[in-house]
């Protein structure tokens, strides 16, 4: 593994807490970075627009909330936490006031990478991507440890925004775990990438064909789920912990057969096939151009099949079961 990986020692929370730092955004990732930079003895700010929800929310924490360009006037370094899609629109009204002497950080690239914000050439760009979400990073820092992270440079026109970046890390918690040092574009078309074909679209794909498979072969709907969704945690949980091999341990003899002569039937090569022409989309940016294409429009396509996924019989036995049988997941262990 070639990546820099970064801990601790290597960073110098001095220079962060030498700033004021404005979190624009406070949703998921946004109210942790605010939250953990604080308990780090940072100068922090949250900036949102004056109709935002999350404003009182913030306010509830003890934060001065101003709007997106006030926060930016008052801030040293200002980090985007908004969604993606909002990114562009929020961007443009702080702008004007990203004067010299002012920073710019991120946790996706995706803006940056995609060229739909274009930061001043005297302002360093920096990213800080958790790996993990926002309500991981708060919890783990509190049981003072930390949500791995990757840290990016995307301009560095003073020739000090990694180590910048990596005190902004240990801020957060994240060198508690680990930083590894990657680039805007390499973080974003990774992370699209992974979330489409794995963890998200691929992984609920095949959560959601296996069950149907199971019920139209006239097998019990409630059994379909625990085989099909219900176990999933407990798998994913053992590989987390100690990879594949860690996984294979832990599961049966027959389990592990299954696992490693049938697998490679139901992900193939004309699945790699699939995936490699949905990484090329992301690469050429056009998923990018099509998503905010779908956000400008008001989520036509996303609204339809949001309503079309919730209307899913795997949901509604999901929601019968979670009622009926009151177990913690978290307390559950592999087969």
């Amino acid at each position: 593994m070639s990546s820099n990986i970064y801990y601790e020692n290597d960073a110098d929370l001095n220079l962060i807490k030498n700033k004021k730092v404005a979190i624009i955004g406070y949703g998921s990732q946004g109210h942790a970075h605010a939250l953990n930079l604080r308990d780090s003895g940072v100068d922090v700010s949250i900036g949102l627009l004056d109709e935002s929800k999350s404003r009182v929310v913030a306010k509830k924490d003890g934060f001065e909330v101003l709007t997106p360009l006030e926060a930016t006037i008052w801030a040293d370094h200002i980090v985007l936490l908004t969604p993606d899609e909002s990114q562009k629109n929020v961007f443009a009204t702080i702008q004007s006031e990203l004067k010299e002497g002012k920073s710019l950080g991120f946790a996706h690239g995706f803006n940056i990478h995609f060229e739909k914000i274009i930061p001043p050439d005297h302002v360093p760009v920096i990213m800080v991507a958790p790996k993990g979400p926002g309500h991981m990073v708060r919890r783990e820092f509190q049981k003072e440890s930390g949500v791995p992270c990757l840290v990016a440079i995307a301009a560095d026109p003073f020739g000090n925004a990694k180590d910048f970046a990596l005190s902004y890390a240990k801020a957060i918690g994240g060198t508690r775990a680990g930083v590894v040092e990657t680039t805007f574009r390499e973080e974003t078309e990774t992370d699209l990438f992974g979330e489409q074909a794995v963890l998200c679209g691929g992984l609920t794909a095949l959560i959601k064909a296996g069950f149907e498979v199971l019920v139209e072969a006239g097998y019990s709907p409630v059994m379909a789920y625990f085989e099909c969704l219900h176990e999933i945690k407990l798998i994913t949980d053992l590989i987390y912990e100690g990879g594949i091999s860690n996984m294979r341990q832990s599961i049966s003899n027959t389990a592990e057969y299954g696992d490693v002569t049938v697998g490679p039937q139901i992900v193939d090569s004309a699945t790699k096939e699939r995936m490699r022409s949905i990484l090329s989309q992301i690469q050429s940016g056009k998923f990018a151009s099509d998503w905010l294409e779908e956000a400008q429009s008001g989520y036509p396509e996303l609204s339809k099949l949001r309503k079309l996924g919730r209307e899913h019989l795997i949901e509604s036995i999901g929601q019968d079961i979670r009622r009926k049988f009151r177990y913690s997941p978290e307390s559950q262990s592999g087969e």
